[in-house]
């Protein structure tokens, strides 16, 4: 079991998450890991070694059978930073907080914003590769979302734009979007997937993203622009919404 890191000041909220006020720390619920895995994995799609990162609830054992949620990082982490940042704690918390179960996993994907750049594709191996690798685990990849911040929002965005059908919800948060690039230039691919979108109001992306909320072709179905900056801090507490997001289109 891989352990995590908790802010150091702050409340305790109803909801039992220790908060901490602007920092930069994730905020991370009070809730024991379910079966949390770091593995090294090779991924022909990107030429590399890649850590691949897989967390399943507690008290759903290994995750069989259990729809998938993909986790997207930005630019400034990857896969091994995951367990530091809480992600399998929140997947316990979910549940906890009546959500149908479901397992996370991502890998690392550079600094190349999910896009492929020559023989290095990380959306290729999001796309194909990590659906196999849960496969393995059993995973039920039939029923995929797609999650992300900054670079990794972004991503989650162009990879539900670029393969329609492949993932049943995209959560994206303060994504690092701008008019004019894929995923504005692709957001009409986006119509039947609902879209999450988080940004805080201290963050330079806020504009941007309030300009790609306006041009999806259908409302947004998750999000809010709250007190926060462009960091971990905030976005883990737009975590748990995201969850519920996720877990509601996987009924």
């Amino acid at each position: 079991m891989l352990a995590t890191i908790a802010a150091t000041a702050g409340v305790v909220t109803a909801g039992g998450l220790y908060r901490r006020y602007g920092g930069d720390e994730p905020v991370i619920p009070d809730v024991p890991l379910g079966d949390e895995r770091l593995e090294q994995r090779h991924s022909v799609a990107r030429g590399q070694d890649v850590y691949f990162y897989t967390a399943v609830p507690a008290g759903h054992g290994d995750g069989r059978g259990l729809p998938v949620l993909l986790v997207l990082h930005g630019a400034s982490k990857t896969a091994k930073d995951f367990p530091a940042l809480g992600l399998g704690r929140f997947a316990t918390d979910s549940v906890r907080r009546g959500n149908a179960p479901f397992v996370l996993a991502g890998a690392t994907g550079g600094r190349l914003a999910w896009r492929p750049s020559g023989a290095d594709d990380p959306q290729k191996m999001v796309h194909e590769e990590i659906p196999a690798w849960c496969a393995e685990r059993g995973f039920d990849t039939s029923r995929m979302s797609a999650c992300g911040w900054s670079m990794g929002g972004f991503g989650a965005l162009l990879l539900a734009a670029t393969f329609p059908g492949f993932v049943q919800a995209v959560a994206a948060f303060s994504p690092a979007v701008s008019p004019g690039d894929p995923v504005f230039t692709q957001a009409g691919a986006l119509r039947d997937v609902p879209v999450g979108l988080w940004c805080g109001t201290d963050d330079g992306l806020l504009p941007e993203v309030k300009a790609l909320e306006k041009a999806l072709p259908q409302p947004k179905a998750a999000g809010s622009y709250s007190e926060g900056r462009h960091n971990f801090g905030y976005w883990s507490t737009c975590l748990p919404a995201a969850f519920d997001l996720v877990a509601r289109v996987n009924r």
